[in-house]
């Protein structure tokens, strides 16, 4: 029998640069990003880490330019895969920006500005959501908006055959389309998915030890990713669930909780960076390429240092989290509602860590969150609520795992290494002020949100709908009282 949730408890807790990005910095009269060593002395002091977080936020506000890397090099039209980051060709071919499949942005900020999109006129800020115009169209070789037919003897290059081309109203599409998501509580984020790696690489070393035929259960923070079973010999079958990369070769592989990205792509907010400085800037991180090297071609080398990208991290895991407005009693009664359908199955209320320190690794290893570990941040000072056990919670409404959303939400994109009906469970803290909502901004209310669910979400999907207007107004209500931060980095901005 499902325990019945007990408000109070879970309501209660949570009531750029380079060798010229570097010049860039002067010009704002900062100071050139500190070492690893210098940040990690920095972290101790509540004065250390407010400098630090500032250097990060001009990483992330910035904007890049020619001369500091920004664009791809030269177009190679004898290389093997146009779409990959490097040398993509330009619109019209203009030199520097593409929109379609990245070269789409010149700061990190020029896609999270909305802090409160329930506001108006919307509240802006360092570190929100994007709007609809923001969204991320990633690596498409075919964007049929004039929904043509289908002509397989004038089949054209870049065409994808096995898509249905006909006048039918749907402007076939083959890429993935990503909305924005804001930054706020991301360092709880990501101390809850480096605890659950170590606990699945923990439970894979029993299963490796244990005698033929022993299955031991994947579960962690009461989340639930499979089993591994062991064949013997130090030899193991693994089963499991919302969790793994295609390309993943290993158990120690998959076993990476990644909670970044619609899709669930990356580890920590570091890797999605690293990702993001390719993608949208052309810009090339030294950690991916190595010192001294002009992989794209640009005439540009050590576009973005280690510790550019160090303090960046920093600003990313050190943003504010959301709240929870009191609940009057309709608000109450949504909450309970929440808890009826079966929504907290996978928008978890509220997950506690064992610890409250966050560890920050360079190298980072993706199986190992422990290891070259340089410096801590202690989540109680970014404002997380301690628990008695030593650690903070971390209210995020989500389980940080994988789930079928149905063939509603299937994407057609056929380069990823994840199943296109499958997403990251939505964090919903700050949902009420997030609109628009689903991976790709599609809903532009909570109500068609909730109604878009299929797949797993199937059944507390048609719950909702079954239920009188009253109570999924009730629902709806509990949600809008999940709100982003109020002022969030505004004392980064003062003098």
């Amino acid at each position: 029998m499902k325990k019945p949730m007990v408000i109070p408890v879970w309501l209660t807790v949570c009531c750029f640069a380079g060798a010229s990005g570097a010049q860039q910095l002067d010009e704002l009269a900062v100071d050139v990003a500190p070492t690893l060593e210098e940040t990690a002395a920095a972290l101790e002091t509540a004065t250390g880490l407010q400098d630090i977080r500032r250097e990060g936020m001009l990483v992330f506000t910035t904007p890049f330019t020619v001369p500091d890397g920004f664009g791809d090099g030269p177009f190679d039209p004898n290389e093997v895969d146009p779409l990959a980051f490097g040398h993509r060709p330009t619109l019209q071919g203009n030199g520097t920006l593409l929109r379609v499949n990245g070269l789409d942005a010149q700061s990190c900020n020029e896609c999270h500005t909305i802090v409160k999109h329930s506001t108006l006129p919307p509240t802006l800020g360092i570190g929100g959501i994007g709007g609809m115009v923001q969204n991320a169209i990633i690596m498409p070789s075919l964007i049929d908006v004039a929904d043509s037919a289908d002509d397989r003897v004038g089949y054209a290059l870049g065409h994808d055959p096995d898509l249905p081309l006909e006048p039918d109203g749907v402007a076939d599409y083959n890429g993935r389309f990503a909305n924005p998501p804001f930054l706020f509580g991301g360092g709880g984020v990501e101390l809850l998915a480096k605890e659950m790696t170590v606990d699945l690489q923990w439970l894979l070393e029993v299963a490796r030890l244990s005698p033929r035929g022993t299955v031991v259960a994947l579960v962690t923070h009461g989340v639930n990713f499979g089993a591994v079973v062991s064949r013997g010999g130090g030899e193991v079958e693994l089963l499991a669930e919302g969790i793994g990369l295609e390309s993943d070769e290993t158990p120690e592989d998959v076993l990476v909780v990644r909670p970044f990205g619609r899709k669930g792509e990356n580890f920590t907010m570091r890797d999605f960076d690293r990702g993001a400085m390719q993608f949208h800037f052309g810009i090339q991180p030294v950690e991916v390429v190595g010192a001294g090297v002009d992989e794209d071609g640009d005439g540009v080398t050590d576009e973005v240092s280690i510790d550019e990208m160090t303090v960046l991290h920093v600003f990313d895991v050190t943003n504010p989290r959301p709240f929870i407005e009191p609940l009057d009693p309709a608000a109450e009664r949504g909450a309970q509602l929440f808890e009826k359908l079966g929504c907290v199955s996978c928008h978890r209320p509220v997950l506690e860590t064992r610890n409250r320190y966050l560890p920050l690794a360079f190298p980072e290893v993706p199986n190992d969150p422990k290891a070259n570990v340089y410096g801590f941040i202690d989540l109680v000072q970014v404002g997380f609520d301690p628990s008695p056990n030593g650690g903070v919670y971390v209210p995020l409404f989500a389980d940080l795992k994988r789930h079928d959303m149905g063939p509603r939400l299937r994407e057609d994109f056929e380069r990823g290494e994840i199943p296109n009906t499958d997403f990251t469970t939505a964090r919903l803290w700050g949902i009420a002020d997030t609109a628009p909502y689903i991976h790709d901004g599609r809903a532009t209310t909570l109500r068609k949100a909730i109604e878009l669910h299929g797949g797993e979400a199937r059944p507390a999907r048609d719950a909702f709908v079954a239920l009188p207007h009253e109570e999924q107004a009730y629902l709806i209500g509990f949600l809008e009282k999940l709100r982003t931060p109020d002022n969030p980095n505004e004392e980064l901005l003062l003098p």
